[in-house]
C-alpha cells in the first residue's frame, strides 16, 4: 500500500506493509470524539512550610534547606557537631544519584529534622544550626 504524506509543504510517497489480518484504517475513517475537554483554572498551591512542632518556626539564614526532592539517603552531621562552610550535612538520593547537601553557614547543628529514608520536598527544612 502507498501513502503521499504531507510534512512542511514537501511530499512523500511512502511504501507501507500490512501484515495479514490487521485492519487499515485511512484518515478520516476514525470515529469523532463524542466529548471536548475544557480547561479549568487551577488555585495555586500554598508554600510548603518544613515540618517542625506546633508553635515553632525557623530563621531562614540558620536553616539548611533541600535543593531538590529526594530520599534522605545518609544523614553524615550529629547534633552539636561544629560545621564549616561546605561540610557534608546529608545526601539525598534523586533518580538514582546521590547529593551532597553541604552546610551553607559555620555553625554548631542545633536540630536534625529529617530522617534516613524520608522523601524530602525542595525548599523543606534538613538541619539547623545555633
Amino acid at each position: 500500500m502507498q501513502l503521499t504524506l504531507t510534512i512542511d509543504g514537501k511530499k512523500y510517497l511512502v511504501d507501507v506493509e500490512v501484515e495479514e489480518g490487521e485492519e487499515v484504517r485511512m484518515p478520516g475513517s476514525f470515529p469523532e470524539p463524542t466529548s471536548t475537554l475544557q480547561a479549568h483554572p487551577v488555585a495555586p498551591l500554598p508554600a510548603q512550610q518544613p515540618h517542625l512542632p506546633q508553635g515553632e518556626s525557623l530563621s531562614d539564614g540558620k536553616v539548611c534547606r533541600s535543593p531538590i526532592a529526594g530520599v534522605v539517603f545518609k544523614i553524615v552531621a550529629q547534633v552539636g557537631q561544629q560545621l564549616e562552610v561546605d561540610d557534608l550535612l546529608v545526601v539525598l538520593e534523586a533518580m538514582k544519584m546521590e547529593t551532597n547537601i553541604t552546610a551553607h553557614i559555620p555553625g554548631k547543628v542545633a536540630k536534625i529534622l529529617v530522617a534516613v529514608g524520608e522523601a524530602v520536598k525542595p525548599g523543606q527544612a534538613l538541619a539547623e544550626f545555633s
